[in-house]
């Protein structure tokens, strides 16, 4: 019977003609677009320590038709080394597969299209399977791990078999000589606003608060294809789709394992690390974030939401002196008021409007609050004053640090989670 998934959002049949191993338990999916270092990151997996049964990793190596002659040329001296190395490299219990995605439309190529069309193959080799559902893993063709990687992974799913994704733990190296000083200062501050902006987040008691990172992500198969599977955005695809997934799903976090994401600058992506990196190269301010005090806002309007909706005074949030006034001017800019009758009406208990008002003011419209409040009522900080302020209130510290100080006491704090 055709997998309904892939009849209705597939982007493309499947390509792997050999079937995959019946004790396949992990697929790992790679995108791979002018890289000349993929070896490195399939080492970095072959490395694993073996978890149970077998992982099949589906490498994306693709282009979009205008694309460079040097960008070409590389994917194709990409792939004939890539398949030369894993035949020497394949084990009896991790299989490589490469796939050729080239000429991509000019609309949708990038990286999100690479992920689906991976994401969509280890969907495809599942139907061939004993077992009707697994982890697909989400890693780069630039980012490596640690040896118990694999093993972790799936430990967690099998230890919380109602989660349906994952955040992985990250760390970007900040202290090598592959690239020059200011890359590294650069991806201190960049990691530091990340981790930053994600307990900040979580500490307003939002309950979609997720880092979304390309290379550190996991998704259960199910859950892929109910929620429509990977979107085609040229970045940002990473964030868009685990905002999905946990407006749906259980997430959980797997902070006894590391992805080591690439610091390396890039103009391919419109936004992103690679991208950041380049504009700090190019000497844009690296060292500032949002105001803490734009989620203390949105804290003190979670806090009283559940009064207001069981008073029925929705329409309150609005006007009433209660609610922060950055919050009541972002909410009119957003129609809130027409929302209130459909919250009403299907918002018919506490858990329910909560589940329907989340969805509306769901992490996208966060962060659209965030520079909202920024533009108009809290002008960004420095990392160490926004880090004070937030460790004030999470209870880690409140000296002020370097910002490298700081990122190595706030991973120690996510990595302790």
């Amino acid at each position: 019977m055709a997998n309904a998934y892939l009849q209705k959002f597939g982007f493309q049949p499947p390509v792997i003609e050999s079937a995959p191993n019946p004790n396949t338990t992990l697929f790992v999916v790679i995108p791979c677009f002018d890289e000349p270092n993929l070896i490195a990151s399939l080492k970095a997996l072959n490395y694993c320590d073996d978890p149970e049964g077998h992982v099949e990793i589906i490498t994306i190596i693709n282009h979009g038709i205008n694309a460079t002659l040097e960008q070409k040329t590389q994917n194709q001296k990409t792939y004939s080394e890539a398949i030369q190395w894993a035949q020497e490299n394949t084990t009896e219990w991790l299989t490589f597969n490469f796939i050729e995605a080239y000429d991509l439309p000019k609309k949708h190529a990038g990286v999100g299209l690479a992920r689906k069309i991976g994401m969509d193959e280890a969907v495809a080799r599942l139907e061939q399977l004993p077992l009707d559902d697994i982890p697909i893993i989400c890693f780069d063709a630039d980012a490596k791990c640690t040896p118990n990687y694999l093993m972790e992974i799936q430990q967690a799913f099998n230890q919380n078999p109602k989660a349906k994704g994952a955040a992985i733990y990250f760390e970007h190296p900040i202290n090598e000589s592959e690239f020059d000083a200011a890359v590294y200062n650069g991806i201190i501050d960049y990691e530091l606003h990340l981790r930053y902006y994600k307990n900040a987040f979580e500490y307003t008691g939002h309950p979609h608060a997720c880092y979304t990172i390309g290379s550190s992500m996991a998704v259960m198969a199910s859950a892929y294809q109910s929620q429509g599977g990977m979107n085609k955005r040229k970045a940002g695809e990473d964030f868009y789709f685990m905002q999905k997934i946990i407006e749906r799903y259980p997430v959980i976090e797997i902070n006894s394992t590391v992805v080591i994401p690439s610091p390396r600058p890039s103009h391919r992506v419109p936004f992103g690390t690679g991208r950041a990196i380049s504009e700090f190269e190019a000497g844009k301010n690296s060292d500032e974030s949002y105001a803490f005090q734009s989620f203390l806002d949105v804290k003190q309007l979670i806090d009283k939401l559940e009064r207001f909706y069981l008073n029925k005074q929705l329409e309150q949030l609005l006007t009433s002196e209660e609610i922060p006034d950055s919050v009541r001017a972002f909410f009119k800019d957003q129609n809130f008021e027409e929302r209130i009758d459909d919250l009403y009406e299907y918002g018919t208990n506490w858990q329910t409007f909560q589940k329907r008002f989340y969805n509306w003011f769901n992490a996208f419209r966060v962060l659209k609050y965030v520079h909202f409040a920024r533009d108009n009522y809290y002008a960004n900080c420095n990392l160490n004053e926004a880090m004070i302020s937030l460790g004030q209130h999470l209870g880690f510290s409140s000296e002020s640090k370097s910002n490298l100080e700081w990122l190595e006491v706030i991973r120690e704090f996510d990595e302790g989670r």
